[in-house]
Order: C-alpha cells, then sequence, then structure tokens
C-alpha cells in the first residue's frame, strides 16, 4: 500500500524531512503503509488554508440546502464503497469485518442525518418592542479541529465531519496515527468535491502536530475523542485561546442486573457490550453489577458464552479481534497478572497465539469478579475485552455502586419491573441509560455524551449542531 500524505489546502502533502510514521496492522504486526509525521509547520499550513477557505466566496456560496444535498451524496459514495472502506477499517483496527462493514453503515447515516439538518438550523425573530425588529442569526462558530481516536475511526471522523459541514464550517481532521486508512478514504473524495481548504486531514502523533493544532489561535472550536488525560491537556490548551471543547472521554458503564431480569435478553447483549471491538469501546459495559440471588446463575452463563467466543483476525471471522498495539496490549495483560487478593479471574485473561497470526496482539475476554469496588482494575478504564463483577443488595446499593466511579457514559438497567427501573434510570449519574437493552445500536439520533470524567458536551443526534454554531442578536431600530 502506497504510503498516505496530508490534505492541506488542497494538496497532498509529504514531509521533506522524509520523516515517516509506520502504520501496523495489529492482527500480524505487521506494517501496513507509512503516514507523514506531521509537524508545527504542517498544523499552521493547515489553519490558515482552513481560515482563508471559510472566508472564501467558493464555500460561502453554498446555501445551506446544498451544503444537505452535498453529505447526501457523501452517504452514497459510502455505501458505494462499502466494501473497500470496511476493508480498510477491519485492516486498520483489526476489528471483524461484520463490526467495520456496521461502521461504515453508521458514517452513511450521519451524513444523511446531517444532510437532513443542513437547512433546518435556522434564528428566531424576538418580540421586544414594536419599533424594534429583534433577530438571532445562526453562524458556522469557524475552523473546527476534529481530533479522532483509533478504535471507530470512520464512525468517529463522519459523525462530528458532518455535524460540523453541515452548519457551514471548515473542519480539520488529525486521525490517530495507528489508524488513518480510512480518513485518508474520505479525504480523496473531499479532495474532489469541496474547496480546497474546507475538509483537511493531518496525521502524525498526538503530541507534536496534535498539540500544535489545539494550541493553536486559529482553531475556533475542538472536538476530541480519547482518553481522561489526554482530554484534560486538550481543554487547558483550549482554554488559553478560549476555545470551546467537545470532549468525549471513555467511560467504565454498568450493566445492572436485577434478580427479575429476563437473561435470555440480558446475557447476550452483555457478553457483546464488553466484546466488541475487544472491548475498546468507550462505551462498554465494562462492569456487571449483579443481583447477589441469581450471581452464581449469570457468572455461570457468561462464562459459558465467553468460553465459545472465537478469539483471531478478520479473515478467520472472528469474535474478537486484537487489541490495537503492542503498548496497549502489554498494559491489558499487566493489569490482568496483578488484580490482587480480593478478585477473582474466573475465565479468559490469557495471551492468545492464532495460528498464521502468531505475533498479532489477542487476548482472550476475561471475567473478572471484585470483592472491593474499589480495586483499581473496577475503576480504572482498562479498554480490553475484560468485564469486572460486583455483587449487589438491593436496589440502593446498584445505584450506589452503579455511581461509584469517575465516569458516567452509559448504563444499563434489566428487570421485568418498570417502577424499578425508572426509579434507577432516574438516578443513574450517565448520559445514556438503556433499559433491557444496551447501546441500540448506537442510533445517530441519539444524543451521546457523558456526565463527570466521561465528558462535556453531546455528539450525535440534532443536539450536536449547537457545537459548531455561534448565535448573533441583531436588533433593528424602526422609525415610525
Amino acid at each position: 500500500m502506497e504510503n498516505i500524505h496530508m490534505l492541506i489546502d488542497g494538496q497532498w502533502v509529504g514531509n521533506k524531512d522524509d520523516q515517516w510514521i509506520n502504520v501496523i496492522n495489529p492482527a500480524s504486526n505487521e506494517k501496513t503503509t507509512q503516514i507523514v509525521r506531521g509537524n508545527l509547520q504542517h498544523a499552521d499550513l493547515a489553519v490558515q488554508a482552513a481560515k482563508q477557505a471559510l472566508k472564501s466566496k467558493e464555500w460561502r456560496a453554498f446555501k445551506p440546502f446544498e451544503r444537505g444535498q452535498f453529505l447526501h451524496e457523501t452517504a452514497r459514495y459510502i455505501r458505494d464503497n462499502a466494501e473497500e472502506l470496511a476493508a480498510l477499517e477491519s485492516l486498520d483496527t483489526g476489528k471483524p469485518s461484520a463490526q467495520a462493514t456496521s461502521d461504515v453503515e453508521a458514517a452513511a447515516r450521519y451524513f444523511e442525518f446531517y444532510g437532513g439538518m443542513a437547512d433546518k438550523v435556522f434564528g428566531d425573530t424576538i418580540p421586544v418592542e414594536a419599533d424594534l425588529l429583534n433577530v438571532t442569526v445562526i453562524e458556522p462558530i469557524g475552523v473546527t479541529l476534529h481530533i479522532v481516536p483509533w478504535n471507530y475511526p470512520i464512525q468517529i471522523t463522519s459523525r462530528s465531519v458532518a455535524a460540523a459541514l453541515a452548519t457551514g464550517n471548515v473542519v480539520i481532521v488529525k486521525s490517530s496515527e495507528d489508524t488513518p486508512l480510512s480518513t485518508n478514504f474520505l479525504a480523496k473524495w473531499f479532495h474532489e468535491k469541496l474547496p480546497k481548504g474546507v475538509f483537511q486531514h493531518v496525521t502524525g502523533y498526538g503530541a507534536e502536530i496534535g498539540a500544535a493544532l489545539t494550541s493553536h489561535t486559529g482553531i475556533n472550536q475542538i472536538t476530541f475523542t480519547g482518553s481522561v488525560p489526554t482530554g484534560i491537556s486538550v481543554m487547558k490548551s483550549a482554554a488559553d485561546n478560549v476555545v470551546p471543547v467537545t470532549l468525549e472521554l471513555g467511560g467504565k458503564s454498568p450493566n445492572i442486573v436485577f434478580e427479575d431480569a429476563d437473561l435470555e435478553r440480558a446475557i447476550p447483549a452483555i457478553v457483546n457490550s464488553i466484546v466488541q471491538n475487544a472491548g475498546q469501546t468507550c462505551s462498554a459495559g465494562s462492569r456487571l453489577l449483579v443481583a447477589e440471588s441469581i450471581a452464581d446463575e449469570v457468572l455461570e452463563s457468561l462464562m459459558k458464552k465467553f468460553c465459545q467466543l472465537k478469539v483471531g483476525p478478520p479473515v478467520h471471522q472472528a469474535d474478537v479481534g486484537p487489541i490495537i498495539n503492542g503498548k496497549q496490549y502489554e498494559r491489558i495483560l499487566g493489569i490482568l497478572a496483578d488484580i490482587g487478593k480480593d478478585a477473582k479471574l474466573l475465565t479468559g485473561g490469557q495471551a492468545v497465539k492464532v495460528d498464521g497470526f502468531e505475533n498479532g496482539f489477542y487476548i482472550s475476554p476475561a471475567i473478572i469478579e471484585a470483592a472491593d469496588h474499589d480495586s483499581a482494575f473496577v475503576q480504572e478504564e482498562i479498554f480490553g475485552p475484560v468485564l469486572s463483577v460486583i455483587r449487589f443488595k438491593g436496589i440502593e446499593q446498584a445505584i450506589e455502586l452503579a455511581n461509584a466511579t469517575d465516569y458516567g457514559l452509559v448504563a444499563g438497567i434489566w428487570t421485568k419491573d418498570i417502577d424499578k427501573a425508572h426509579y434507577t434510570a432516574a438516578r443513574i449519574e450517565s448520559g445514556q441509560v438503556f433499559i433491557n437493552s444496551y447501546g441500540a445500536a448506537g442510533g445517530v439520533q441519539m444524543p451521546f455524551g457523558g456526565y463527570k470524567k466521561s465528558g462535556i458536551g453531546r455528539e450525535k443526534s440534532h443536539l450536536a449542531v449547537q457545537n459548531y454554531i455561534q448565535i448573533k442578536n441583531i436588533a433593528i431600530q424602526i422609525r415610525l
């Protein structure tokens, strides 16, 4: 595969210093391609080009409904190339092809959804006085920066870029150095269809070009998905320039299983919520809170399901793919090797060697039962196929445990009692709460974001456009 160049100011840019970063296939630990190691100069070039594009007559000439038509056209382009895009996503992330295919469809849906909203974001007329015409005007916020993680590159790129373009902004996407392939594929489309500088794709390390962009005075808004420490750094950089941020920083999301739960529905959903994308999902159901009276039955069923899961590369049609890179792989194995005396590893948690892919980063899905909810592996986001289990007695303890983390992104409640379900949901500190389901296929119409350290703001749904607009009040005095 040819090296990937950055798209800056309508040009494909390499690195004159010949500095490149290897992109590794996590399924085999082999090099896929190389990307440009972006630097301070690349960041400044991209921002200056974006500022010019924002002011350009060519981009300003796009009427809202025309932006919407283009986003719908982009959705069709994604679907027309779905097979190739899914293959790139699997190659980049190692995730099973079925999951990659689902991600591609979700990407198309984002462009459709925000394409439909492009001409429906408008201001108001506000009655003040009889001789005063008072109106609000909606304007794009300007140059938007989108820092995309490695776990769902095409989905997360699409969900924020579509909302930003729909409202007339210009965008700079900084993809993860681990997973640039699908964003590069989209960049070629935008390069062909949009005025130069409206969409730009830069690559490199977060501590280098990423930091240069988040601290740049020409950036008007930042959307970041990633870890809490990096999110804090992004927020500090943005604060220096009084730039608004949208942060999605992960979770330690609970599934709460009450004694009257329908286990035939709950068990498969709980399994999927932690093994999807090898547990490398911010909304993964990584904590299981289970009523003590049914805990043994639930754990027996879960262990049986976990043992049936196939771990391997996309070409093996596996249920669980690899960890994204060697650093993460070693980190997770280290956590599993050091769970301490207050916990019991019930199943999994071992390095897996797959025939023909012996150097890939595979870990068998693990279930750990903890005696102490304050244990590090219960509190911290592991970002791997590791389920932490805690037993509870009564509804109040279940709620207390569910809220006893620094995160609050997603929660699942399993019960046939609607009163219990509503009472619990109302008291859970979480951006999304699902009752007798989990994740709901990640619907693009559903606002997504967290409480506490899970982040700031909401993505998806009609609410996401609020991240990318500013409101101007115009008052016209009328002489009668």
